[in-house]
């Protein structure tokens, strides 16, 4: 009787420390820095272009993933830095639990939608945290233009992001109706135009550059940006069993909970840390 008491006592002790154990480690995710508004001048047109980082409370001289966030349609850099909407409060926590780099580009703001300009900006921009710190992983993130955009640059230069998640995002400009007069100025012309244009900056036309892992949310009742191109590309890639996670919720709209938000990034941010 004495030895299956000891037993009992043994494992509550074994599981009580493994929640303080849980518990501290969580803990030991200290708090990012304060947001600092920094600029470049970009390469391909000598314009000052403007971003803000916000930096992992911990020790800079080590090894740390890099995090862009890309902001929606209307906004700017300060969306993911500051604002409180369930996504972007996702970001900043994902951020401060992994201690990493958050960046978040203006990437010609207000309507940018990852035309040449902002494509050439975003390279750059890349380099140039990787020159300054010890970037280890660049993770891609963004909400609705900012979840197109993602995709846009992942699909175009799958070598320069580890991870990629989009949020409400669109994957077909060719069939997108909506900000066209914004998409138009960015891409240099219409879709008639310009259709190769449109097309090289669809990302479901090329899934086979997708060689990182993917988070993707939609909403069934999205119609901003609705959700069916998204829904289409999340098919394929799985076809080519790709690490893939979409949350589709049909009676969601235009957004992502905080939740979903979370699920998608930790995913990813799992996926990247596992050889």
């Amino acid at each position: 009787m004495k030895s299956i008491i000891s037993l009992a006592l043994c494992n509550f002790l074994i599981s009580a420390g493994l929640c303080v154990l849980l518990l501290s480690s969580s803990a030991l995710a200290e708090a990012l820095q304060e947001p600092v508004d920094r600029e470049f001048v970009a390469y391909c047109d000598g314009t000052v272009q403007k971003y803000v980082l916000i930096l992992p409370g911990g020790e800079l001289q080590v090894a740390h993933d890099l995090l862009i966030a890309l902001h929606g349609h209307g906004s700017d850099r300060w969306q993911f830095a500051t604002h409180d909407r369930d996504e972007t409060r996702a970001v900043r926590d994902v951020a401060e639990q992994h201690q990493m780099i958050l960046a978040c580009p203006d990437y010609r703001a207000t309507t940018s939608w990852m035309g040449p300009a902002a494509e050439a900006d975003m390279v750059q921009l890349i380099a140039l945290l990787k020159q300054r710190y010890p970037v280890q992983r660049v993770l891609l993130c963004g909400g609705s233009m900012g979840g197109s955009s993602a995709l846009t640059f992942a699909a175009l230069h799958p070598d320069l992001v580890d991870g990629v998640v989009a949020m409400n995002g669109t994957a077909n400009h060719l069939e997108f109706e909506n900000f066209q007069d914004a998409i138009r100025r960015s891409f240099g012309g219409s879709k008639q135009e310009k259709t190769v244009e449109y097309k090289k900056r669809s990302a479901e036309y090329w899934p086979e550059r997708f060689t990182m892992p993917i988070g993707l949310t939609t909403g069934g009742k999205d119609e901003t940006v609705p959700p069916q191109s998204v829904q289409r590309l999340a098919g394929v890639l799985r076809q080519l069993q790709k690490d893939l996670l979409h949350i589709h919720r049909e009676s969601g709209g235009h957004a992502t909970n905080y939740e979903d938000a979370r699920k998608v990034l930790e995913y990813v941010v799992d996926k990247m840390e596992t050889p």
